[in-house]
């Protein structure tokens, strides 16, 4: 049985579940590395990472590294001589780093490696309308997600979930993920596999004002699904056209209907009688549910109509 000293690295709410599973299984973990404190709000006031948070409220040693190829960084490595180091939505190491402990560093990855390789992997498996997905440990190498897989799960992608639901089940799941893996890096009975080389890979890449626009050309479906795979984070847009005024409007919640009709894509028809705003799509009708205006807060659209006479020439684009 080895002893084990790990050295956590990771920065959001998501690591937070993976951190606080291995705290309580009493595992050493001889220091936290996490993101600087960045100013935040209207105020501008400094914030903390979740996991430097957690970490101080359970007396672990809090690092935060702007260079993680710095002197004092290697100064600090040397000093907590870690065996292992656990990465949880961190950032890209550099090889001084994740070469250095003896037991190797492994990485939780929020997807069925090798699909959805990237920095929404969570995102993007709802936006593609995928049934399934799951969490994946895999030790870190010179390449960004490429690395030998240590272990995986997958877990189904409910119709209702969207990325705040979705993502709080994956942590969960990968808790016991990176539990069976640090394990069974203490027995050491590891044995890690190559990712399958496939040509059909799907990617996860950074989430851009410019791919979270709503294509109003799309399906009903694939416009529904893009809406869950941003909700509530980082949020679908698209712009509406009011007395020939464009307003960007957050969309955070729609379903769809499948409909014959003649009306122009992204044309809208509201019922005053039922408080409901229906989108025109080529095969249906997008039915909007949950939007927020320009400095207004997120509204069900039933209480926004109670507020605003929706005219029939308003138009999505």
């Amino acid at each position: 049985m080895r002893t084990l000293r790990i050295l956590f690295m990771g920065t959001p709410e998501f690591a937070v579940g993976i951190l606080d599973r291995l705290q309580t299984s009493n595992f050493d973990i001889v220091g936290v590395v996490t993101a600087a404190d960045k100013p935040a709000g209207r105020g501008k006031q400094m914030k903390s990472s979740a996991v430097k948070t957690y970490a101080l409220n359970h007396d672990l040693e809090v690092l935060q590294p702007t260079n993680l190829k710095s002197e004092d960084f290697q100064d600090d490595l040397k000093r907590l001589n870690p065996n292992l180091i656990i990465v949880v939505a961190f950032r890209m190491l550099p090889k001084a780093v994740w070469n250095f402990p003896d037991y190797g560093t492994f990485n939780l990855h929020a997807s069925l490696l090798p699909q959805y390789r990237g920095a929404a992997p969570i995102n993007w498996a709802i936006i593609n309308g995928e049934k399934k997905t799951g969490v994946t440990t895999f030790f870190i190498d010179e390449e960004i997600d490429t690395g030998k897989i240590i272990d995986s799960k997958s877990i189904l992608i409910a119709e209702e979930d969207n990325v705040e639901t979705l993502h709080d089940k994956l942590m969960t799941l990968g808790a016991d993920v990176v539990l069976e893996t640090v394990k069974a890096i203490e027995q050491a009975k590891v044995e890690p596999k190559p990712q399958e080389n496939t040509s059909k890979l799907k990617a996860a890449p950074k989430l851009t004002k410019e791919n979270t626009k709503i294509d109003w050309d799309q399906s009903g479906k694939a416009i529904v699904d893009f809406i869950r795979g941003l909700s509530p984070f980082p949020v679908a847009w698209t712009e509406l056209i009011i007395d020939d005024e464009l307003k960007k409007i957050k969309v955070y919640k729609a379903s769809y209907k499948v409909s014959d009709h003649q009306r122009e894509i992204g044309s809208t028809h509201s019922n005053t009688e039922i408080k409901t705003i229906d989108v025109a799509v080529k095969n249906g009708y997008v039915h909007l549910e949950e939007l927020q205006f320009p400095g207004k807060k997120r509204m069900k659209v039933k209480a926004l109509l109670n507020g605003m006479a929706w005219k029939s020439d308003y138009r999505f684009c």
